[in-house]
């Protein structure tokens, strides 16, 4: 059950008899009608913008359609009320029995309450993490690896078919200075006095049992071997060893993925010469000259002919390159081929999360997607903004080259997977988050993670103290309670916030934005406490009344309710629901 979706239908059958009784012209398209909490609460429960949409083709002002609109919904059972306001929205308050009965469908539904077809079975490809495979993920990489495994979790539970892809980027010029950065420790290894890690390089310490392990399976084979013989060898293993600790932090963070994809197995397949052949051949390669860069002095510029692609025709600001002046080919040229294969596997819907430092290079993908699917496919770029690790609000500095590094491990390991993923939810993903270590283990209203645990936490202490205390008879056939006993206003509100489920999935589903699940929990979360400190004001609210067995079922048919949606959100940003806080 939908309420909202219900809500809907009134109106569409309140416009269905203004259509009958001639007062609204037939035919009209309805497509952007909606029912939908208004802005602000004392307006309402709902409220319909048919008016605001509709008017023109009625040829009415939209207050005047919506006065007509409000008359007929006025007969309708479950409406406590209909107002009209400016610019001509109708607004409505329900029954108690219209928000009631909602508890009833989620006990039955259990937790499949909330999950929406609006997907339509499409399939999509969410592509995340997809950190280069030179070290240890980072927490910034924590933060597009939790967005894009709650984003799959969410769109698979709104009806799209989700394939959940890793990319290794493995055949670009950073794996060549992994593999130089751990021949450097393999000479270490061996004894030789090495001195500093040489400019340019990687010092991060993980790479020295990757070297260690190069020295006793091939002594020193390869310590006056030259460049060509070593290079392919060292890269080989460093990526092996990198992606056994990405995997590892991966695993630690509770995301699992689909499918792995190697950017050097695609070039060595022939990937992009495929791929830019099916470009050529719609006449959108050829070798031509960019520009200067904006900002550089002309006289500094030496235009070179270039293999370029023909952006332009697909609305970016310039022509792309595909070659570089050395014959290789250009980052852009790898990825384009990688996005012909995704199309090639029939994905129409691809989801990539980067980081908001590749934000400049959202259009040319986006073309050269528009161009290979010849506008079929469409790839939507998220973009992932910085997090800023503090503890007690001072920052801590991370730099990957320096090799001062706090990795997603120590995080995960400092603070707990479920914090980090709750946390790395509280912000939209373009926004700064900041992600202080001190804070976000504070038991307080403040921390999120804490006052939506400590929700499901105490609604499980409610049910363990009926068992205690001798209230079988209550816990039982919960679905049979006789929910018209919830009437407390605090109640109310709380069996609105339930009913408003079910429209949050579809909403952050279809606008690719977890964190709106996130939100939906701290506010959910927020009128159940509000409840529980009712009732410890005013003994008739608590939830177990030792005179009143239908009473304390209804109530109990509500905090299960509640449970069941805790849980599910909490399920769909990979968080476990606890039942006791410690």
């Amino acid at each position: 059950m939908n309420p909202f979706a219900h809500l809907l239908d009134l109106v569409n059958g309140a416009l269905d008899r203004l259509e009958r009784d001639g007062a609204l012209p037939t035919g009209l398209d309805r497509a952007r009608v909606t029912a939908e909490p208004p802005r602000d609460p004392a307006h309402g429960e709902a409220a319909t913008n048919a008016a605001l949409i509709l008017a023109k083709g009625a040829g009415k002002k939209p207050l005047e359609l919506a006065q007509a609109i409000a008359a007929a919904l006025e007969g309708a059972p479950e409406v406590a009320g209909v107002a009209v306001a400016p610019p001509g929205f109708v607004n409505l308050t329900m029954t108690p029995a219209f928000w009631q009965r909602g508890v009833r469908a989620i006990l039955l539904a259990g937790p499949e309450y909330g999950r929406s077809q609006v997907g339509a079975g499409t399939t999509v490809n969410v592509e995340y993490s997809s950190a280069n495979p030179t070290g240890p993920l980072h927490v910034g990489h924590g933060r597009g690896t939790v967005f894009g495994d709650a984003l799959a979790n969410l769109l698979a539970f709104a009806g799209y078919q989700v394939t959940r892809e890793y990319y290794v980027n493995d055949g670009g010029a950073q794996i060549e200075t992994l593999a130089r950065s751990i021949r450097h420790r393999y000479r270490e290894a061996l004894g030789e006095d090495v001195g500093p890690v040489p400019e340019g390089c990687y010092p991060g310490a993980y790479l020295v049992p990757v070297a260690r392990q190069i020295a006793e399976a091939d002594g020193r084979r390869w310590l006056d071997a030259p460049e060509a013989e070593w290079l392919g060898h060292f890269a080989r293993v460093g990526v092996e060893a990198m992606l056994l600790l990405i995997r590892a932090d991966l695993k630690a963070l509770g995301v699992f993925h689909d499918v792995f994809t190697h950017e050097r197995d695609l070039i060595a397949s022939g990937a992009i010469e495929r791929a830019l052949a099916d470009l050529d051949a719609k006449g959108l390669v050829y070798t031509g000259t960019l520009p200067p860069p904006k900002g550089k002095p002309v006289d500094d510029w030496e235009p070179v002919p270039q293999l370029l692609f023909r952006s332009t025709a697909f609305g970016d600001e310039i022509d792309r390159p595909l070659k570089r002046s050395n014959g290789a080919w250009t980052y852009f040229a790898a990825d384009l081929a990688y996005h012909a294969d995704k199309i090639g596997r029939s994905f129409p819907l691809m989801v990539d999360v980067w980081g908001a430092d590749h934000g400049g290079y959202v259009k040319r993908l986006q073309a050269a997607v528009a161009a290979l699917s010849d506008g079929k496919a469409k790839l939507d770029v998220r973009l992932c903004q910085l997090v800023n690790l503090l503890d007690e609000g001072r920052p801590l500095k991370m730099s990957k080259r320096a090799g001062r590094i706090v990795t997603l491990r120590d995080v995960v390991d400092e603070v707990g997977r479920d914090v980090v993923r709750f946390i790395m939810l509280t912000r939209k993903n373009d926004a700064p988050l900041d992600f202080d270590l001190a804070k976000v283990t504070e038991q307080s209203k403040d921390n999120p993670v804490f006052y939506v645990q400590y929700a499901h936490a105490r609604i499980c202490s409610v049910f363990r103290r009926a068992e205690e205390d001798g209230h079988d008879e209550a816990t039982r056939h919960l679905e049979g309670a006789a929910v018209e006993r919830l009437s407390d206003p605090a109640e109310l509100a709380l069996l609105r916030q339930l009913g408003s489920w079910p429209r949050t999935v579809e909403g952050a589903a279809l606008a690719f934005e977890p964190h709106r699940i996130a939100f939906y929990l701290n506010e959910l979360a927020n009128s159940f406490h509000v409840l529980w400190t009712k009732g410890n004001e005013d003994q008739a609210l608590r939830f177990l009344q030792e005179q009143d067995v239908d009473l304390t079922r209804a109530r109990l048919a509500m905090l299960a309710a509640v449970r069941l949606v805790i849980a599910r959100g909490l399920e769909l940003m990979g968080v476990q629901p606890l039942a006791e806080l410690h």
